[in-house]
This record gives structure tokens, C-alpha cells and sequence, in this order.
């Protein structure tokens, strides 16, 4: 909050106010119901016509006069206090109410000039919205002021409370529909309020909006009794302040002074924790806001009741130009805000209409924190030789990769201790992923009660760990549209419950990449580990590579895969992806002990190119092309496919064997079809036109298919990988149960190779007694064959 002092709570706004207030709410209003119905006549300097009438009547217009009194009041606020304020919209589909303030504040206009603050910016104004070529029916990148995409509901919350985290002189208020607050999500979001620092982070103010309906269904919080309410609020740690009513002015000066007390007291408690040393957990207040649904519009339509009903939710006036009085019930609607009051001849908004407004960058259209690229900072990522492992030979040491990357995240970490803009989340996991490594430079964020014997624990901590991974994410998606950095750190299996806010987040980034005047943020970066072939102690339901897929559908300019098979090529990736911008990185590592294959400069360079040939594992001499290509993706294939690759050098040596691994997996994508991807030349060259291609995938196999179906060697394409095998079993068990062992890959190798079958068939019976043997030997020992858990390079 800002050190200007505040406007006076106890006399509230003067009547003067509050009719600049209304002012202000109509004009919103009017501009509101304009952009859902008018494509012509924006000021009514005529009677209405069916020609002024858009042919296709879309928007939502039930919840715009509570979004926009919301916006008005906190104009006031922010006006009188200098505050640095953003806003969250989270009721679904409520672009006409943000973008009508944003008009009229001037940002709208001072970030499409040619959509004026005047009668023929107002006409674009209208006739763009939900019109071909024009901009979406709800708060979205085009959006000025906005970092939350309104078309899917439940996350506003998280993405506030992410947004005022390390900012601690920023209001955010969150405006919750009473629809969104029926989702999971959101009912997680209540608990972000035990995380956040009243020191070091800025504060947020919900305020939960209950007009009763949802499309076509009341809504639950509105309609249980106020106490069962009040206590569901208290009990998740607000004080609730509540506005309620139908009258105009009424609700004015009741949400003046709610917004009043709202704001000294998140002042009270702030100064409490920073000047007084107050360390208990506050109790933050909110605004419970009470209004009928469509407030102001037509209360009844061809005899039915429309205003205070779900009626209201999307366009209560439909067929307008077709029906005559559904056109006269139009402008007689329009004409109840008396515009001629709200704006002047030329369509200018009058002084009484903005009296209230804050200028420049306090205006909630035009703050800098809503366009997070205009704060962000280069982050402090040392030298990667300070933190990589030496490799004198490949495949004879072992280290655990996220243990080596725990090292790099710490020094970012205490590199950012003053400037507290790097945050690392994910759902109690951070030690069991081996990073822990991050506590020697912060703690766990926790504002609760602590126990002698918690560890790490932390008011001010910048690691935050909460068992809902849909929290983790929109803290981490609130957090980089500011214009920070972090990372998400998640069980493999488990980033799937997150698979549509990502999709969001992949849509808002393809969206803004559009948008000249948005600036690049920080790429969202995903660090998957206790992947699927290292869960055999969980078991099948902790086993689920499937979210590369996910990702890999998405748009190609936004999306990366990455899978480092070692330590060495983590630390690489996780350099690139941490100074990246405007993307979206799923990296693919192991915390299990794992072999290291290349030093620091060879993993740089490996996956500089992507995928390429490891000279060193193979037995080509370079005189013809392979027999064969042993692929590999994923640090488990790799390994098996270079335990692979030694059997064949053994017992088949005159086989000449090439071994390619891929680390972007968008390299097998054409170039056409990705900016990574291969042009045919190249991908020819690496995998061949037409050798057997035997490919360890780390997920599931079709998704290689899919990448690279279009190549010539397709045909000869032949991948192994994860096909819904698991159970608790032993390491090698896994990948023997879904036949991507070396044993198997080898026997693969002697069936596709042409000529291979006969000339070799006893040694593809000895790969097999051996799978054979390993069944029994498990199931006496309890562990894996003594070659397999013995196994190093030999190469």
C-alpha cells in the first residue's frame, strides 16, 4: 500500500461523491449494454433502428453492473489514497463491464487509439466486441489492466494472491462470481491466505459477488443462510464486510464504506507486521457484495422476469432486430442512464463521470504490474561450472540430476534475496524432489502456527508448498504476470490436474505474443520429476507420462519439452529455460541416482542442437550409413539404450549402430509444423531415409508416431515406451513389463534388421531367456539381476 494518507472512513463520501459515483456506474452501465447490442448509433442521436442492431447478439450482461461498480469505487479509493492497485476479474464473461472502464479511464484508448474516447471510438467500442475481427466477450489479453483470461472459471483467486506475493505495496482485489466460487479451484484459493506475508507481499481483497445465478441455476453461496455464510468465511481466516441492496445510491455509499474499512484495515495489519512486530497470521478483510443479476436491465421480457433472475446471465433482450418491442424495450433500457447527462456532444465522457478516476499509471487499465514485461528483470543464473559434475567417462559415475539442478535453484535463490522475484511452488514435494538444497537460502512460506518439530518453515519464505497443485499454478501463473520468474516442481503423474489452466496459460501467452504493447514475461517452467519409470514403490496410479502430450498439442510458438538425460544436460535446459520468455517448458528429469554421460560443454552443445548423434556409444566408422538407430528420449531410455547398444557391440560386433538421443522433442516435428523442428534434410541425416529405427521413448509411444509421421523413414519408425504396464515393482521391472529393456530393444534390433533374424537367432533367444530369468529372479530376491544393478559402461 502507498504511504499517502488515507481518505477519511468515518465520514464516508460526500453527496457530491456519490453522484459522481452513479455517474460514473451508468455511463459503465450504457457502455456496457452497447458493446452487446449496438454496431451503430452509439449515442442515441436518433431512435433506434434494426440496422443499429448487430446480427448476432452475444456477451455476457448479468454480471457487468456488480463488475462495474466494483471498478467504480475502486477508482475512488485508488483516486484518494494513491494506491497502487490491480484487479482480477473472475466472473466468467465479464468483458463489457472492464472494457467499458477502461474507455473510460482513457487506457482503453491510449492502447488502441484508433478506438477514441469520443462518439467514434465509442462506435468501435461497440462494434468490435464478440464481432469478427473484434475482441472476445470476456476480460482477456486484449484486455488492458487484465493478467486473468475470464473464459474458464475458478482460478481468479490464486492468481491474485500470485500476483501480490513480493509485492508488498500492491491491492489486488479479486472480484469472485458466485459460479466460479462453486469450483474446486477456488475453494482451495480461500487457504492462500496462510501464505502470504503482511511483510514482504502486498495484499489482496476478494470480493466474493453474489447476484444468485449462475447460467441457468442458482448458486450455492447465495442462497445458504447469511450465518452459515459468515462462518464458512471466518472460519477460511477473513473478516467479511457485507454490501447488499437493489437501490442505487444506497449501495454506493454501503460499498464506500466497506471499501473504506477494507483498506484501513489491511493497512492496520500491515503496519502491525512491519513497524509493530506483530507475527501472528492475519485476518484479512473481504467484501461480501449482494446485487441483483442484471441490475438495471429490463425486469421483465415478454411478461417474464428477467432482472434478479438467471434470465439475465447472457443477452434478456434476444431477437431485437427482428421483434419492434423487444427493439423499444432496447433504447428505453439505453435511455435509463440518461447518457446526454453521461457524456457530451462529441461522445466524451462529461468531468462528473470521470471526477473520480485516478490518472497515468494508477488507473487499473494502465498499471505496469497488469503488463508484467515492463517490471521484469534479467535473473541472476550463475555460471553453470560452479554447479556441474565431472565426467572423466560416460556411464560410470551416478548422480541425482534434481539434486544437482537443487544447487543452481539455491544460488538463484539467495541471488534474489533483496530483490524477491524468484519463487519456486509445488504441492509438498520440493525435499522429496531433491531440491531441498533451496532451504540453505529460504524457507517454506507459512504464516500458520508452527511445532518444534517442523523444519523449514518461514513467514517470509519464497518456497511454497501447498497439497493442491491447481494453487501451485495459479500462484506461479499470478506471479510471472507481474513480472517475476519461479519454477513449478511436480510429480509427473500429477501435473495432468493442472492440465486446463496450463491450456489457459498457453492460450494467454499465443494471445499476447499478438499484442504489440504486451511486453515478453518469464516462461512458465515446469520441472517434472518422480517420473513414471521411478515409481515403482507408489505404483500404477503414480505412473502417467502423459503430459508432454498434453503440452505438445498446444500452440508451437509457446510450447517446449525438454528431457535431459543426466545431470549435466539438466542444469543446461534448466539455464535456457529459466531466461526464457514467453514460453511454456516442461522438463523431464529424474531424482534417482543416474549415470552421468557428458561433461558440462558436451551437454551445452547437445542440447544446443536438440538431438544429436553420441559418436562415443555407437559403432559406426563413418565409411557407410548404420544398419540400424538405437533413438532414445528420457533419462531411463537412455539408459537403457546404451546398455543396449554394448550387448549389440558384444555379441553382434560387425553391426554398425547409431545412437541418437533427443532432448526437445519438438526436433521431430518439421520445421513447418515447430520453429525446433527439423527440416527433412536434417532429420534424414541424423535418423536415416531408411534403416530400422528403434526409438526409447520416455511416455507413451504414439507420441513419437504423431511427431514424426510425415518423415520418409516413417515406416522403419518402430518406438517402445510406457503402454499402461506398472504396478510396485522393481526399476527394471518397469521398463521389462512395458518392453523397453535393453533386452528387448535388442531383440527388436535383430528383427528388423534385414538379413539380422537368421544370423542371430541365438542371441535374441539369449535376450529372451534372460527377460525369462529376470521374471523369477525378482520374485525371489526382491531385486533386479545382479547385471542389470551392476551395469556400467564398458564402451
Amino acid at each position: 500500500m502507498s504511504d499517502a494518507p488515507p481518505s477519511s472512513s468515518t465520514t464516508g463520501p460526500t453527496d457530491e461523491e456519490i453522484a459522481a459515483l452513479d455517474a460514473h456506474w451508468r455511463a459503465a452501465n450504457y457502455l456496457a449494454v452497447g458493446q452487446i447490442y449496438l454496431m451503430a448509433n452509439p449515442l442515441l442521436t436518433r431512435p433506434l433502428v434494426p440496422e443499429d442492431i448487430k446480427p448476432r447478439l452475444l456477451g455476457h450482461w448479468g454480471t457487468s453492473p456488480g463488475l462495474n461498480l466494483v471498478y467504480t469505487h475502486l477508482n475512488r479509493v485508488i483516486a484518494a489514497r494513491g494506491t497502487e492497485a490491480l484487479c482480477v476479474w473472475g466472473p466468467g464473461h465479464g468483458g463489457p463491464a472492464v472494457l467499458a472502464n477502461s474507455w473510460l479511464e482513457g487506457s482503453y484508448s491510449q492502447t488502441y487509439p484508433d478506438v477514441s474516447r469520443d462518439e467514434a471510438g465509442m462506435g468501435l467500442l461497440f462494434k468490435q466486441f464478440s464481432f469478427p475481427g473484434g475482441v472476445p466477450s470476456h476480460v482477456a489479453p486484449e484486455t488492458p489492466g487484465s493478467i486473468h483470461e475470464g473464459g474458464e472459471l475458478g482460478y481468479a483467486l490464486a492468481h491474485a494472491y500470485g500476483a501480490a506475493l513480493d509485492h508488498p505495496d500492491l491491492l489486488v482485489t479479486c472480484v469472485i462470481g458466485d459460479g466460479e466460487a462453486e469450483t474446486g479451484p477456488l475453494a482451495a484459493s480461500w487457504h492462500a491466505n496462510k501464505f502470504l506475508d503482511p511483510v514482504h507481499d502486498g495484499a489482496v481483497l476478494p470480493v466474493l459477488h453474489l447476484n444468485g445465478y449462475k447460467i441457468a441455476n442458482p448458486t450455492v453461496l447465495a442462497r445458504i443462510p447469511e450465518a452459515e455464510l459468515d462462518a464458512l468465511l471466518r472460519g477460511y481466516g477473513h473478516e467479511p464486510l457485507y454490501v447488499a441492496g437493489d437501490d442505487p445510491l444506497t449501495v454506493h455509499r454501503a460499498m464506500a464504506a466497506a471499501m473504506d474499512r477494507a483498506l484501513d484495515r489491511i493497512r492496520e495489519l500491515q503496519d502491525a507486521a512491519r513497524t509493530g512486530g506483530d507475527t501472528g497470521r492475519p485476518h484479512w478483510p473481504m467484501i461480501v457484495l449482494r446485487t441483483p443479476k442484471g441490475w438495471t436491465g429490463p425486469a421483465e421480457v415478454d411478461g417474464v422476469p428477467v432482472e434478479g433472475t438467471w434470465r439475465a446471465h447472457q443477452v434478456p433482450l434476444p431477437g431485437v432486430r427482428d421483434n419492434p418491442e423487444h427493439l423499444r424495450q432496447l433504447e428505453r433500457w439505453l435511455r435509463s442512464y440518461r447518457p446526454e447527462e453521461l457524456f457530451d456532444a462529441e461522445g466524451r465522457p462529461t468531468d462528473q463521470v470521470l471526477a473520480c478516476v485516478p490518472e497515468g499509471e494508477a488507473r487499473l487499465g494502465a498499471t505496469p504490474y497488469a503488463n508484467g514485461g515492463l517490471l521484469l528483470r534479467d535473473l541472476p543464473v550463475p555460471p553453470l561450472d560452479e554447479h556441474a559434475v565431472q565426467v572423466d567417462r560416460p556411464g560410470t559415475v551416478l548422480h541425482e540430476p534434481t539434486r544437482v539442478l537443487g544447487g543452481l535453484l539455491e544460488a538463484v535463490m539467495a541471488a534474489t534475496a533483496d530483490r524477491r522475484d524468484f519463487r519456486v511452488v509445488g504441492p509438498d514435494e520440493t525435499a522429496s524432489n531433491r531440491l531441498d538444497a533451496l532451504y540453505g537460502a529460504t524457507g517454506k512460506a507459512w504464516q500458520s502456527g508452527t511445532l518444534p518439530t517442523d523444519e523449514h518453515l518461514a513467514r517470509d519464505g519464497r518456497v511454497m508448498e501447498v497439497l493442491s497443485e491447481h494453487l501451485c499454478q495459479g500462484w506461479l501463473e499470478g506471479y510471472l504476470l507481474t513480472g517475476r520468474h519461479g519454477l513449478f516442481s511436480c510429480y509427473e503423474a500429477f501435473a495432468h490436474i493442472v492440465d486446463s489452466m496450463v491450456n489457459q496459460h498457453i492460450k494467454w501467452l499465443r494471445t499476447s505474443r499478438r499484442l504489440p504493447w504486451r511486453r515478453p514475461i518469464a516462461s512458465l517452467n515446469y520441472l517434472l520429476t518422480s517420473h513414471v519409470w521411478r515409481q515403482d514403490h507408489n505404483g500404477f496410479s503414480h505412473q502417467d507420462p502423459g503430459f508432454v502430450d498434453h503440452i505438445l498439442n498446444k500452440s508451437p510458438e509457446v510450447v517446449r519439452v525438454y528431457l535431459p538425460p543426466d545431470a549435466n544436460t539438466l542444469l543446461s535446459v534448466a539455464d535456457h529455460a529459466l531466461r526464457s520468455r514467453d514460453y511454456v517448458n516442461v522438463i523431464v528429469a529424474g531424482k534417482q541416482p543416474g549415470f552421468d554421460w557428458l561433461t558440462l560443454d558436451q551437454a551445452r552443445a547437445h542440447c544446443a542442437r536438440g538431438a544429436g548423434v553420441w559418436e562415443w556409444a555407437g559403432t559406426e566408422d563413418g565409411s557407410r550409413e548404420p544398419d540400424v538407430v538405437l533413438a532414445c528420449a528420457g533419462d531411463v531410455p537412455t539408459l537403457e539404450t546404451l546398455a543396449a547398444a554394448g550387448l549389440l557391440r558384444r555379441h553382434l560386433p560387425e553391426l554398425s549402430v547409431r545412437v541418437v538421443n533427443v532432448v526437445d522433442m519438438a526436433r521431430l516435428m518439421p520445421h513447418a509444423e515447430h520453429p525446433h523442428g527439423m527440416p527433412d534434410s536434417e532429420y534424414d541425416a541424423l535418423f536415416t531415409r531408411d534403416k530400422p529405427v528403434i526409438f526409447a521413448y520416455h511416455g507413451y509411444p504414439w507420441l513419437i508416431h504423431r511427431l514424426a509421421y510425415r518423415r520418409t523413414g516413417h515406416a522403419q519408425l518402430h518406438v517402445r515406451g510406457y503402454k499402461e504396464e506398472g504396478t510396485t515393482t522393481t526399476p527394471f521391472d518397469m521398463v521389462v513389463r512395458n518392453d523397453l529393456d535393453r533386452y528387448r530393444l535388442v531383440m527388436d534390433v535383430i528383427d528388423r534388421v534385414p538379413g539380422l533374424g537368421v544370423r542371430a537367432v541365438a542371441v535374441r533367444q539369449e535376450m529372451a531367456d534372460t527377460r525369462n530369468r529376470h521374471h523369477d529372479w525378482i520374485r525371489a530376491h526382491g531385486t533386479d539381476l545382479p547385471e542389470v544393478t551392476d551395469w556400467t559402461w564398458e564402451g
